[in-house]
């Protein structure tokens, strides 16, 4: 019979997580330390990726931080690096970092559109790139893993005034499943799967919500959120939610997982 009792645990396995100094990606890093794993944590904002490593090492986990601009290569290889030469290895890497913007068709301009595509797709891209050069046989970590990719329920669906977000989540949803398909043809020993969460109350959730109010598309705030809830069968999700998701990705109960796209959504792409 199959041992459950330790299903989750994560002993003994390093984590890289970017866009991890807030919000879902700190939620994540803490959950990931929480089972055992080392993990990297890694962000644009040095400030809140210290406050992340704060809170896993008082919970008294192992975290260091890393500064890290997800569309740059070099950082991306630096990252890759510093996982490596510091913990010792690479099992895991969660492609969080993100951003959306709201603008209506005709309004967005083709900078926003770019740079939304860039962070979100490129980024991922690169994420994606080096986790199997270090995770594959002969590269520097070289014991397979686990790859997840932070997509949206707006990856699965359309949302009014947010073209660009749509577009990069679903082109996250699809480089996820080709990354899965190759590395198991290949016989890497690295799964890759999507996430595709809806809304959460982050910062990021919050200026999601807003911003239908800026448009004009609500007349206040308690208009979108009342609005948006009622897309949400099951109400709005937490952090906790995500993170959970994230474990069990992680874990070796998903051995078995790869090209999977698992909607967090509380009944919202159902609906």
């Amino acid at each position: 019979m199959h041992d459950y009792s330790k299903a989750f645990r994560l002993d003994g396995k390093v984590a890289l997580v970017s866009g991890a100094a807030g919000g879902l990606g700190s939620e994540m890093a803490l959950a990931l330390a929480s089972q055992g794993a080392k993990v990297l944590v890694t962000d644009m904002a040095d400030g809140g990726g210290r406050a992340t490593v704060e809170s896993i090492t008082k919970a008294g986990g192992t975290a260091e931080a890393f500064v890290h601009n997800v569309t740059d290569e070099a950082q991306w290889e630096a990252s890759v690096s510093k996982a490596v030469a510091h913990f010792g290895g690479l099992d895991i890497v969660v492609n969080n970092a993100g951003i959306e913007t709201a603008a209506l068709l005709a309004q967005c301009t083709v900078e926003d559109f770019r740079h939304v595509l860039d962070v979100n797709v490129t980024g991922t891209f690169l994420g994606i790139k080096h986790a199997v050069r270090a995770m594959s046989p002969g590269g520097r970590a070289g014991k397979g893993g686990s790859i997840i990719n932070m997509s949206s329920v707006a990856g699965l669906m359309g949302v009014t005034a947010h073209a660009a977000y749509c577009a990069s989540k679903g082109a996250v949803r699809l480089l996820s499943k080709s990354a899965a398909v190759e590395c198991a043809a290949l016989g890497t020993g690295i799964r890759v799967n999507s996430i595709h969460p809806a809304i959460v109350p982050t910062a990021m959730g919050k200026g999601l919500l807003q911003n239908f109010v800026d448009l004009g598309l609500a007349p206040d705030y308690a208009a979108a959120e009342a609005a948006i809830l009622a897309l949400h069968p099951s109400g709005f999700g937490e952090p906790s939610d995500v993170a959970g998701a994230v474990l069990y990705l992680a874990s070796d109960l998903a051995k078995w997982v790869t090209g999977a796209e698992l909607s967090v959504d509380g009944g919202a792409a159902a609906a």
